[in-house]
């Protein structure tokens, strides 16, 4: 394996990086803000850092896939730690141990915040937030290869290292044009947003940043009451509307705005999405409706908006449902879980590993009744590889014991169960906001330090879903 290779490739992303930095930075400029300093300091060494191994490494497209994996790893790792410069150096109460959680949050598009006072945020960091959240959306390595078209062979092996199997799966062009559809599609819904929320009268600022939230499926907001702070029943109709969208695989809508709308609708995993969304939002209004909400419509309100904003692992609020009834807050927690489609920005299991998981379950029930029958699973008509079924059944059962085990880890350190599991889980699934001390109105502040480094844990866990980990810390056996 070639260190230096890997180095180079890895500048590209560090430059990537750097750009958005100085774009923080310019915002800085224009407002006159305190961060103005910390934002160039970081771009110009991420730059530099990023610069010396393009000058002084050889181009090469030819990589293995080890050296992929190692490349795709690397790249969020470094991407993380550059991206806790700007706060540590604007200080405000940033130790190394905060910045290093925000920086991974944001990355990851968890959405999770050790700030209690985020509209105490410099707005050039506060536009860095948002743009670690549009940047790890589809991937740092995604946009690399879309604007770098002289990788080459290269972008094959990375492309495969990055996305899930399941995207493999389900895509059905080359990489160029996979790249290009994930590009369009990601830009198109990021401009409709911002545009809409715009009209409805955010400022530009935060406009964009909330837009880039949304779509990266992160919800980092700049405002302390998150999407509550606008009060606004339109803006959160807007925000709902592009949360599911950006939840569903974007080569679907790729091929619905291209002309073949009934591709969506065909589509197994969409229906099941769809379905659990809206089965979830009418039995969360019926459940807070009385105890919380004495009206219907503002019942319906507040349920859509939290189910579908952790159901889609974005983690905005217009609400307090960590004080919901238990009934409420465990259809949440299995949202939290689940979240939405692969081939989106979403995290969590995914559900199209829980549709393969309940068809697996009635084909044992079908054998155990017919232990001579031939049964198949299929999806949107087509037969699925008992490989395919059988990794995805192994991937939900590592995903449960990862959570397990960093449950219990976070309850030896005094938390209590409930923040202690919804924190874990909600960093696992990339959602941000859990219950108990760390509620959608609340932050992860309060917990203890290695709390915090077991969660940043997780969050890279579920964004790197498990098995590119596992196959990254055991490289050394690969033959």
């Amino acid at each position: 394996m070639r260190a230096q290779v890997i180095l180079r490739y890895v500048g590209f992303v560090l430059l990537f990086n750097a750009t958005f930095l100085l774009i923080s930075a310019l915002f800085s400029l224009a407002g006159g803000d305190s961060a103005l300093s910390p934002l160039l300091f970081s771009t110009v060494v991420c730059a530099l850092f990023g610069l010396f191994p393009l000058l002084f490494v050889p181009a090469t497209t030819d990589i293995s896939n080890r050296e992929g994996l190692f490349i795709v790893v690397c790249s969020w790792l470094a991407s993380c730690l550059v991206g806790t410069l700007p706060y540590l150096l604007w200080g405000g109460g940033f130790t190394f141990t905060n910045a290093w959680f925000e920086s991974v949050s944001g990355f990851t598009t968890t959405g999770a915040t050790i700030l209690a006072n985020v509209e105490g945020l410099a707005p050039g960091l506060l536009f860095w937030r948002a743009a670690t959240h549009w940047m790890g959306g589809v991937g740092i390595i995604i946009f690399v290869l879309a604007v770098i078209p002289s990788m080459g062979a290269a972008s094959m092996v990375l492309y495969r290292s990055e996305v899930s199997p399941l995207v493999k799966e389900s895509f059905h062009y080359r990489t160029k044009k996979t790249l290009t559809i994930l590009l369009y599609v990601y830009i198109g819904l990021t401009a409709a947003e911002t545009l809409l929320l715009m009209i409805e009268g955010m400022s530009l600022f935060d406009a964009v940043t909330h837009a880039f939230s949304t779509i990266a499926t992160g919800g980092f907001s700049t405002k302390n009451a998150s999407i509550a702070h606008f009060a606004s029943p339109g803006m959160e109709t807007t925000i709902i509307l592009f949360m599911v969208l950006s939840g569903v695989h974007f080569g679907l809508l790729y091929q619905a705005v291209t002309g073949n709308p009934k591709d969506l609708f065909q589509s197994t995993v969409f229906r099941y999405y769809m379905i659990a969304i809206l089965v979830g939002v009418v039995l969360v209004t019926i459940n807070i409706h009385g105890p919380v909400y004495g009206q219907w419509v503002d019942a319906l309100r507040y349920a859509a908006f939290q189910v579908v904003s952790i159901g889609t692992s974005t983690g905005f609020a217009n609400a307090d449902s960590s004080v919901w009834p238990p009934f409420a807050q465990l259809a949440i927690l299995f949202f939290t879980l689940q979240c939405a489609c692969s081939g989106s920005t979403s995290g969590g299991i995914k559900a199209d590993r829980i549709v393969l998981l309940w068809k697996a379950a009635a084909r044992r029930l079908v054998r155990l009744r017919h232990p001579k029958s031939v049964v198949v699973v299929k999806v949107n008509q087509a037969a699925v590889d008992d490989e395919v079924v059988e990794t995805a059944l192994t991937y939900i059962l590592i995903y449960l014991g990862v959570l397990l085990v960093s449950t219990l880890a976070i309850t030896g350190f005094g938390v209590d169960i409930m923040t202690a599991f919804s924190g874990a889980a909600a960093a696992m699934g990339n959602v941000g906001p859990g219950f108990g001390t760390v509620g959608s109105m609340g932050n992860y502040s309060h917990l203890p330090d290695l709390v915090k480094w077991i969660l940043t844990a997780d969050m890279l866990v579920g964004r790197l879903e498990i098995f590119g980990l596992i196959l990254f810390v055991t490289i050394h056996r690969w033959r």
